[in-house]
Protein backbone atom coordinates (compact mmCIF):
# COMPACT_ATOMS: atom_id res chain seq x y z
CA UNK A 1 0.00 0.00 0.00
CA UNK A 2 2.98 2.73 1.00
CA UNK A 3 4.59 2.03 -2.36
CA UNK A 4 1.58 2.80 -4.19
CA UNK A 5 1.37 5.75 -2.77
CA UNK A 6 4.79 6.79 -2.99
CA UNK A 7 4.96 6.23 -6.65
CA UNK A 8 2.80 9.02 -7.48
CA UNK A 9 4.44 11.33 -5.52
CA UNK A 10 7.62 10.84 -7.00
CA UNK A 11 6.37 10.62 -10.54
CA UNK A 12 4.91 14.36 -9.81
CA UNK A 13 8.22 15.37 -8.22
CA UNK A 14 10.39 14.46 -11.64
CA UNK A 15 8.29 17.15 -13.61
CA UNK A 16 8.71 19.62 -11.26
CA UNK A 17 12.86 19.07 -11.39
CA UNK A 18 12.94 19.55 -14.57
CA UNK A 19 10.76 22.63 -15.31
CA UNK A 20 13.34 24.15 -12.68
CA UNK A 21 16.46 22.58 -14.43
CA UNK A 22 14.84 24.41 -17.62
CA UNK A 23 14.28 27.98 -16.47
CA UNK A 24 17.53 28.61 -13.79
CA UNK A 25 19.93 29.17 -16.81
CA UNK A 26 17.63 31.42 -18.83
CA UNK A 27 16.98 33.30 -15.95
CA UNK A 28 20.14 33.91 -13.62
CA UNK A 29 22.95 34.04 -16.76
CA UNK A 30 21.00 37.76 -18.04
CA UNK A 31 20.88 38.97 -14.03
CA UNK A 32 24.45 38.44 -13.32
CA UNK A 33 25.75 40.32 -16.78
CA UNK A 34 23.23 43.29 -16.24
CA UNK A 35 24.81 43.51 -12.39
CA UNK A 36 28.68 43.15 -14.13
CA UNK A 37 27.39 45.80 -16.32
CA UNK A 38 26.19 48.20 -13.55
CA UNK A 39 28.98 47.62 -11.46
CA UNK A 40 31.22 48.78 -14.25
CA UNK A 41 29.52 51.42 -15.35
CA UNK A 42 29.85 53.03 -12.00
CA UNK A 43 33.32 52.23 -11.58
CA UNK A 44 33.97 54.26 -14.81
CA UNK A 45 32.28 57.43 -13.68
CA UNK A 46 33.50 57.45 -10.26
CA UNK A 47 36.14 60.17 -9.45
CA UNK A 48 39.72 59.31 -8.52
CA UNK A 49 41.64 59.97 -5.22
CA UNK A 50 45.21 60.29 -4.94
CA UNK A 51 46.42 60.08 -1.53
CA UNK A 52 49.16 62.49 -0.56
CA UNK A 53 52.47 61.17 0.79
CA UNK A 54 53.18 60.82 4.03
CA UNK A 55 56.10 62.68 4.12
CA UNK A 56 56.10 65.37 1.35
CA UNK A 57 58.90 67.35 -0.05
CA UNK A 58 59.52 70.92 1.59
CA UNK A 59 60.23 72.55 -1.83
CA UNK A 60 56.80 71.76 -3.82
CA UNK A 61 54.65 72.67 -0.84
CA UNK A 62 56.55 75.78 -0.49
CA UNK A 63 55.98 76.29 -4.11
CA UNK A 64 52.46 75.51 -4.13
CA UNK A 65 51.62 77.95 -0.79
CA UNK A 66 53.28 80.48 -2.59
CA UNK A 67 51.33 79.98 -5.92
CA UNK A 68 47.96 80.22 -3.75
CA UNK A 69 48.71 83.28 -2.07
CA UNK A 70 49.48 84.74 -5.41
CA UNK A 71 46.20 83.84 -6.90
CA UNK A 72 44.11 85.48 -3.60
CA UNK A 73 42.90 88.97 -4.01
CA UNK A 74 44.40 91.40 -2.03
CA UNK A 75 42.88 92.34 1.38
CA UNK A 76 41.47 95.99 1.77
CA UNK A 77 42.94 97.96 3.90
CA UNK A 78 39.56 99.90 5.03
CA UNK A 79 37.76 98.94 8.07
CA UNK A 80 34.42 96.97 7.51
CA UNK A 81 31.99 99.48 9.76
CA UNK A 82 32.54 102.85 8.49
CA UNK A 83 29.96 105.65 9.61
CA UNK A 84 27.56 107.06 7.10
CA UNK A 85 28.62 110.37 5.21
CA UNK A 86 26.96 113.48 7.10
CA UNK A 87 24.52 114.76 4.20
CA UNK A 88 25.67 118.35 3.36
CA UNK A 89 23.94 121.16 4.79
CA UNK A 90 21.28 123.06 2.35
CA UNK A 91 21.23 126.59 2.60
CA UNK A 92 18.85 128.75 4.67
CA UNK A 93 16.10 130.47 2.41
CA UNK A 94 15.67 134.18 2.32
CA UNK A 95 13.09 134.15 4.01
CA UNK A 96 13.89 132.80 7.07
CA UNK A 97 17.35 134.65 6.71
CA UNK A 98 15.02 137.63 7.62
CA UNK A 99 12.17 136.89 10.20
CA UNK A 100 14.58 134.43 12.21
CA UNK A 101 15.72 137.11 13.68
CA UNK A 102 12.09 138.94 14.82
CA UNK A 103 11.16 135.17 15.45
CA UNK A 104 13.92 135.32 18.49
CA UNK A 105 13.12 138.75 19.45
CA UNK A 106 9.59 137.77 20.75
CA UNK A 107 9.25 135.95 23.81
CA UNK A 108 7.54 132.96 25.32
CA UNK A 109 8.48 130.32 22.23
CA UNK A 110 7.02 127.26 22.06
CA UNK A 111 8.00 124.07 19.94
CA UNK A 112 6.52 120.79 18.78
CA UNK A 113 8.90 118.35 19.33
CA UNK A 114 8.98 114.42 18.41
CA UNK A 115 10.43 111.70 20.65
CA UNK A 116 10.18 108.38 19.45
CA UNK A 117 7.59 109.65 16.77
CA UNK A 118 4.87 111.02 19.12
CA UNK A 119 4.59 114.93 19.10
CA UNK A 120 4.42 117.09 22.57
CA UNK A 121 3.91 120.70 22.40
CA UNK A 122 6.09 122.15 24.79
CA UNK A 123 7.60 125.62 25.72
CA UNK A 124 10.68 126.18 28.13
CA UNK A 125 9.84 124.33 31.54
CA UNK A 126 7.40 122.20 31.04
CA UNK A 127 6.89 118.94 32.37
CA UNK A 128 6.49 115.82 29.94
CA UNK A 129 5.42 112.24 31.02
CA UNK A 130 6.01 109.93 28.19
CA UNK A 131 4.06 107.46 28.32
CA UNK A 132 6.63 104.58 28.31
CA UNK A 133 9.94 103.77 29.91
CA UNK A 134 13.02 105.36 28.20
CA UNK A 135 15.63 102.77 27.54
CA UNK A 136 19.27 103.44 28.43
CA UNK A 137 18.80 106.92 30.49
CA UNK A 138 19.09 107.86 34.19
CA UNK A 139 17.84 110.81 36.71
CA UNK A 140 19.60 113.71 35.56
CA UNK A 141 20.91 112.92 31.41
CA UNK A 142 20.59 115.70 29.98
CA UNK A 143 18.95 115.04 26.11
CA UNK A 144 19.12 117.24 22.94
CA UNK A 145 15.63 117.08 21.14
CA UNK A 146 16.05 117.75 17.81
CA UNK A 147 13.23 116.52 15.93
CA UNK A 148 10.57 119.37 15.82
CA UNK A 149 8.07 120.26 13.40
CA UNK A 150 7.08 123.62 14.63
CA UNK A 151 9.11 126.69 15.82
CA UNK A 152 6.81 129.75 17.00
CA UNK A 153 5.68 133.41 18.56
CA UNK A 154 3.25 134.58 18.97
CA UNK A 155 3.46 136.51 15.77
CA UNK A 156 5.70 133.99 14.07
CA UNK A 157 5.66 130.85 13.50
CA UNK A 158 8.02 128.15 11.50
CA UNK A 159 7.19 124.91 10.10
CA UNK A 160 9.57 122.14 8.83
CA UNK A 161 8.88 120.01 5.61
CA UNK A 162 8.88 117.40 7.78
CA UNK A 163 11.62 118.62 10.57
CA UNK A 164 12.68 121.91 11.39
CA UNK A 165 16.53 122.51 10.65
CA UNK A 166 18.28 121.64 13.94
CA UNK A 167 20.81 124.61 13.27
CA UNK A 168 17.92 126.66 13.49
CA UNK A 169 17.04 126.10 17.63
CA UNK A 170 18.37 124.26 20.67
CA UNK A 171 16.03 122.61 22.97
CA UNK A 172 17.49 120.33 26.15
CA UNK A 173 15.33 118.29 28.63
CA UNK A 174 16.26 116.80 31.78
CA UNK A 175 15.53 113.50 32.70
CA UNK A 176 13.34 113.95 36.32
CA UNK A 177 13.14 110.00 36.68
CA UNK A 178 10.64 107.29 36.46
CA UNK A 179 7.07 107.21 38.14
CA UNK A 180 5.18 104.11 38.04
CA UNK A 181 0.75 103.78 38.10
CA UNK A 182 -1.12 102.05 40.71
CA UNK A 183 -1.45 97.90 39.82
CA UNK A 184 -4.59 96.99 37.62
CA UNK A 185 -6.26 94.18 37.88
CA UNK A 186 -8.22 92.71 35.21
CA UNK A 187 -10.37 89.79 34.90
CA UNK A 188 -10.46 87.78 31.34
CA UNK A 189 -13.64 85.61 31.13
CA UNK A 190 -15.06 84.20 28.00
CA UNK A 191 -19.01 83.38 28.18
CA UNK A 192 -19.84 79.74 28.87
CA UNK A 193 -16.70 79.32 30.39
CA UNK A 194 -16.47 79.01 34.47
CA UNK A 195 -12.47 79.50 33.87
CA UNK A 196 -11.48 83.09 34.27
CA UNK A 197 -7.93 84.74 33.74
CA UNK A 198 -6.27 87.70 36.21
CA UNK A 199 -3.80 90.05 34.34
CA UNK A 200 -2.39 92.04 36.20
CA UNK A 201 -0.30 95.60 34.69
CA UNK A 202 1.73 98.47 36.17
CA UNK A 203 2.93 100.61 33.77
CA UNK A 204 6.03 102.78 33.87
CA UNK A 205 6.72 106.59 32.68
CA UNK A 206 9.78 108.73 32.01
CA UNK A 207 9.39 112.40 33.65
CA UNK A 208 11.35 115.00 31.50
CA UNK A 209 11.43 118.33 31.98
CA UNK A 210 12.45 121.32 29.18
CA UNK A 211 15.39 123.22 30.41
CA UNK A 212 16.03 124.80 27.32
CA UNK A 213 14.59 126.77 24.41
CA UNK A 214 16.55 128.58 22.40
CA UNK A 215 16.52 130.14 18.75
CA UNK A 216 20.24 130.26 16.94
CA UNK A 217 19.92 133.94 14.99
CA UNK A 218 24.07 133.08 14.34
CA UNK A 219 22.95 130.24 12.00
CA UNK A 220 21.98 132.71 9.38
CA UNK A 221 25.28 133.72 9.27
CA UNK A 222 27.16 130.63 9.38
CA UNK A 223 25.20 129.35 6.51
Amino acid sequence: MSRALLRPALELRAPITRLLQSIRPKTVTPLLGATATISVRFFNQTTQHVEQPTHPNPAVVANATSSLASQRPPLSTQPQHQPPPTPPSTPLSESVRALLPALAAQPGHYITIHIHGVPYLVTEGDSVRLPFKMPGVEPGDVLRLNRATVLGSRDFTLKGAPYVDERLFECRAVVMGTESEPMRVKIKKKRRCRRTKTVKSKHRFTMLRISELKIRTEAVNES
